[in-house]
């Protein structure tokens, strides 16, 4: 295990990519150590990519990138602008709200980070709210896109864990819910101790009307795709293609020949996400494979249990761990390592695997937003032009709604369960 995680830590330090250095880090434990089981690596690779759930993924990415170059992104800012634009600090209201939506649509915090924060950086800047504060705003804002469903995040925790899609979905709607409310209330104490504007845009009653009801229409899409899965209706995989074609009708209708002209392009982006995402499922169930061959998992349950530590202590203790390695590794990796790893302790404790995902995509939404690896803080750098330490500094009041809500939803299972066990029975 020396030998296993040691080489892993050099290669990431050494900036090879995280499904790399995986893959790495595994060939040399069989160099080392069990040469005799090299001929299991291929085979180890190719199983962990076959899977007929994991279709599921590019579909739900490809839906996000379709409805990114459909100009939803301004309708969904429109409406919020018509609802909360007239209050202090309207814009910095508008932007956490936009992407309580907008995270609904594309289940994908980075994406979340890059459409909204395109339109509204600038233009909080504009009326006088510093470049940090709006790229703070921005980015903290994002992680409500991993916990609301339908989430990318989500679905691949269902994969490796086995869990129900429909029951995560719903699992992940009040805390998603909860971090969206607590930064509204934080935004709305800052507006006015700092004296932030108000937005002072006439609109008739008819136009906001329109307004509502367009992006209504577009709200019917996640609807859709949760409710199919919830009701039994398709699994996760069909929803997920329901949720593209949903996603081309709208983006015929509000985008016409220019967003076709873009399809390509989300096609193009769609395959390179899907891509990236496989082959750290392929090298990672490598690295887990050999995880299990040294019993890894058992004797972090057994250790565990050694403790007789309740679940709510269980769930902290694995959070304050999941904060930690969130800082240093990428969403994806992270749940496809610690999922096998983590689970049977936490389930060992007590804790249902619904509960456990939740708990673990709600830490690494923070980790996400967390120097120095934290991807939509790099993206919120790409567009502001700033340091990921200014970004972090004016998010860190916002990531204090998301730290609430962990801490909730590890002392009261209710707040994650009761929704998929009333729905759901």
């Amino acid at each position: 295990m020396i030998l296993l995680f040691g080489s892993l830590l050099v290669f990431l330090v050494i900036g090879i990519p995280i499904a790399y250095a995986l893959g790495l880090a595994s060939l040399a434990y069989f160099l080392f150590i069990s040469p005799e089981l090299i001929i299991v690596m291929p085979q180890r690779i190719f199983s962990g990519m076959n899977n007929y759930a994991l279709i599921a993924l590019p579909l739900f990415i490809l839906m996000g990138q379709v409805m990114n170059s459909s100009g939803i992104t301004a309708r969904l800012i429109d409406m919020s602008m018509t609802l909360l634009g007239r209050l202090r600090g309207g814009l910095g209201l508008v932007n956490i709200s936009a992407s309580m939506i907008f995270g609904g649509i594309s289940g994908s915090s980075t994406s979340d980070t890059a459409s909204i924060g395109a339109i509204m950086i600038p233009e909080m800047t504009r009326r006088g709210y510093s470049a940090k504060f709006a790229a703070g705003i921005t980015v903290a804002s994002s992680t409500m896109g991993m916990i609301i469903p339908p989430s990318v995040p989500i679905v691949l925790y269902a994969i490796v864990a086995q869990e129900s899609v429909g029951r995560l979905f719903l699992g992940g709607l009040l805390p998603g819910v909860m971090i969206g409310l607590l930064q509204l209330s934080i935004m709305f104490t800052i507006a006015y101790r700092r004296k932030y504007p108000r937005e002072q845009r006439p609109v008739r009653t008819g136009s906001r009307f329109r307004r509502i009801g367009g992006a209504l229409v577009i709200l019917a899409m996640p609807v859709a795709v949760v409710g199919s899965v919830v009701f039994g209706i398709a699994t996760a995989t069909e929803s997920a293609a329901i949720g593209v074609t949903f996603a081309m009708g709208i983006g015929l209708v509000a985008g016409g020949r220019r967003w076709i002209g873009g399809l390509p392009e989300s096609l193009r982006v769609a395959v390179l996400m899907s891509a990236k995402i496989m082959m750290i499922i392929a090298f990672s169930h490598l690295f887990v494979w050999i995880l299990v061959l040294e019993g890894v998992p058992m004797r972090i349950a057994e250790l565990v249990a050694g403790l007789e530590l309740g679940p709510v202590s269980v769930l902290l203790l694995i959070s304050v761990f999941v904060l930690l390695l969130g800082t240093f590794i990428d969403v994806s990796p992270a749940i496809l390592l610690l999922t096998p790893t983590l689970l049977p302790a936490a389930q060992a404790a007590g804790v249902t695997g619904i509960q456990f995902g939740i708990v673990l995509i709600s830490g690494l939404a923070i980790g996400a937003c967390t120097p120095p690896v934290g991807n939509c803080l790099n993206v919120g750098a790409a567009i502001s032009r700033l340091g990921i330490g200014q970004i972090f500094a004016g998010a860190a009041p916002f990531l204090l709604a998301n730290l609430l809500t962990l801490l909730a939803i590890c002392i009261f299972p209710a707040l994650v369960l009761w929704v998929p066990t009333w729905w759901m029975g």
